[in-house]
């Protein structure tokens, strides 16, 4: 079944130009890789050019079909067609109802594209996308050459327009809001629950949210712990405590760390000493022109030097924009060969490791302009003393 929709939905994030524009430039790209089509199926991928939020694109593949010369389609799950409906620009909708038809359903599409062959491009690399989906579309367009497309639409998203870095500083605006209030709420006996409460209710008296999902909020023996969502969990005298979040605006999230000490915590003090050292040094090389694998290694240096290379066991940072992260994009990590560009927006979560385990560190979020990183916080980096 196909649905067509002439209105543009006043719901948008963005003006519908903004849309044409973003496929636009995913078509340039298109052409650079020799793809005769592209199937888009990452959440945040979908999301950035179409406008749909992709929430039920987790239970099956909605893939965005991109053909040149022809106005996109989507293929998605009947049960959700009112929801992208609403929120997408695509006009261009084909719709199945269960797994297993899927692959015919896409296949179909496709053949409407006229792109039953040529050279087509997967994102394989990304959620969104099961090797039981790959070889299923495989079995219905045999003469398909598949070519992974993984790194094509996050390219393009990675720098951003005026208008989304307009929506992106509102973002940091109420990471801004929750860090102080982490900070001013610590004292002892206070829990984890207690503090993201009053996080909630600052944030949303200042006309925003936080990305609760993605958000670690964790206080003594807990900040051992990659990631932790907050809970009933009290802070002691001499203790670290430890936030990552990020406020989030039409699907942008800005990330942010941020560390604190009850007291007095000599262990987590020093490493959160050494955490500052590393990100100075990875904000220093950030600049147009520059590897995200330099970027990486300017990071590792400054531990090197002190002999402690093993406190940083990941990399320092990556791509930001829709969605806190999304598999595939650009990250900066060793020996990572993409280069940075004017308008990309990055995060450095420097985050270290420390003998007893206990996880501590800084970060920030930053633009890349012609003079180097703008780094987008009002929030010090330093660590926080309650």
């Amino acid at each position: 079944m196909t649905i067509r929709s002439e209105a543009l939905h006043a719901g948008l994030p963005f003006p519908y130009a903004e849309y044409e524009r973003r496929h636009q430039k995913v078509f340039e790209a298109m052409e650079r890789a020799n793809l005769d089509a592209l199937l888009v199926t990452a959440q945040g991928h979908l999301q950035y050019l179409s406008g749909y939020d992709a929430r039920g694109a987790y239970f099956m593949p909605f893939p965005l079909i991109l053909v040149p010369g022809q106005k996109p389609t989507f293929v998605v799950r009947e049960y959700e067609l009112g929801g992208v409906r609403a929120g997408s620009c695509v006009q261009e909708i084909l719709t199945y109802r269960e797994q297993f038809d899927f692959a015919p359903a896409c296949a179909d599409a496709i053949r409407r594209l006229r792109s039953k062959g040529g050279r087509i491009g997967l994102e394989l690399g990304c959620w969104g996308l099961a090797p039981a989906d790959v070889s299923a579309l495989q079995a219905q367009l045999p003469d398909m050459k598949i070519a992974d497309a993984t790194r094509l639409v996050a390219t393009v998203a990675a720098v951003k327009t005026e208008m989304e870095l307009e929506v992106m500083r509102f973002a940091m605006e109420m990471t801004d809001v929750a860090v102080r209030t982490f900070q001013s709420s610590l004292r002892e006996g206070i829990t984890e629950a207690e503090v993201a409460g009053n996080i909630d209710r600052e944030v949303e008296k200042a006309g925003g949210v936080v990305q609760a999902t993605s958000s670690t909020l964790l206080f003594g023996e807990r900040t051992k712990l990659s990631h932790g969502s907050p809970k009933q969990h009290p802070i002691g005298k001499n203790q670290p405590a430890f936030l990552e979040i990020g406020g989030v605006k039409n699907g942008y999230a800005f990330g942010l760390v941020r560390s604190a000490v009850l007291g007095r915590h000599a262990e987590t003090e020093l490493l959160h000493e050494l955490s500052i050292e590393v990100l100075e040094a990875v904000i220093a090389t950030i600049k147009p022109g520059a590897t995200a694998g330099a970027v990486d290694y300017a990071g590792r240096e400054v531990l090197k030097r002190h002999g402690r290379p093993e406190l940083l066991n990941h990399r320092v940072g990556y791509q930001t924009g829709i969605r806190w992260v999304e598999r595939g994009n650009i990250s900066l990590e060793p020996g990572a060969e993409d280069i940075l560009e004017l308008n990309m927006t990055l995060h450095m979560p420097i985050i270290l490791c420390g003998e007893s385990g206990y996880l501590i560190g800084t970060s920030e979020h930053v633009l890349v302009t012609e003079r180097g990183a703008e780094i987008l916080s009002r929030t010090p980096h330093t660590l926080y003393h309650a």
